[in-house]
């Protein structure tokens, strides 16, 4: 829980709020979504795609953005923004690759928000990147909440967290443009989970966003992931830039 997305605020799902509480969260997103504007301006004026990874924690975020990083070596520059609670740990293990990272330590708070982002885009020399991706930090409920700027939502459900995340978590799910089903080498041992299961899930929640399995460690699915990303940068290349709508959900 943090103060800075009202999920610490009394009553927070009553539906019957007082209006200081109201006009509080009213004016924390409209502050975020203003700020949200200006950072993909920013990115835009630089040529750069951004991308915000969402999941739960220990889901293969960094794992996935190490094998990405090495598959695109030479086509495509990378940088990355990570957020996290506390430590280093998962921006260095992305400068150990080659790319520049900037770790957001949020503190208490459980999720980047679009302020936090600006101050780490100021920290990376974005005319020097064609792609930018945010690993927000590991929660499955505030950060599908804050625009950070980005051009694209991905989320990740790994394998041993059960094929019934769409479901349980929707306006996470329901942000996403697309849907991974990571530790896919885990499939053979934990039967349990059913991609089709996941993806009817999503499916259920009135979202056209594609899912794509793979397994960053053993490099299965990878392609169609590559493939994705380089379809997002065409996009960018081919058609104005246009403003990413949000749903506060």
């Amino acid at each position: 829980m943090c103060d800075t997305c009202g999920c610490n605020l009394p009553d927070d799902n009553n539906p019957e709020q007082s209006p200081q509480t109201l006009a509080v969260m009213e004016h924390l997103m409209a502050e975020n979504d203003h700020q949200a504007t200006h950072n993909r301006e920013h990115l835009e004026s630089h040529g750069v795609l951004a991308i915000n990874l969402m999941s739960s924690p220990g889901s293969g975020k960094t794992r996935l953005l190490e094998a990405t990083i090495e598959a695109l070596e030479g086509r495509f520059n990378i940088g990355v923004i990570v957020g996290d609670l506390e430590t280093e740990n998962d921006a260095q293990r992305i400068r150990a690759k080659g790319v520049p990272a900037v770790q957001i330590s949020t503190g208490s708070a459980c999720h980047l928000d679009a302020a936090m982002v600006h101050k780490g885009l100021h920290q990376i020399d974005l005319d020097t990147l064609d792609l930018l991706f945010i690993e927000n930090v590991g929660n499955l409920v505030c950060p599908a909440s804050f625009d950070l700027g980005q051009h694209a939502n991905v989320v990740l459900l790994s394998v041993p967290e059960g094929d019934d995340k769409p479901a349980k978590y929707p306006v996470m799910f329901r942000a996403a443009d697309l849907m991974l089903i990571t530790k896919a080498d885990l499939l053979d041992y934990m039967d349990d989970f059913q991609p089709e299961r996941a993806i009817q899930a999503l499916g259920n929640l009135a979202t056209k966003a594609p899912t794509l399995t793979l397994s960053a460690k053993s490099k299965q699915g990878l392609d169609a992931w590559l493939e994705w990303l380089q379809e997002q940068l065409a996009k960018r290349t081919q058609h104005p830039p246009a403003t990413h709508t949000h749903n506060h959900g």
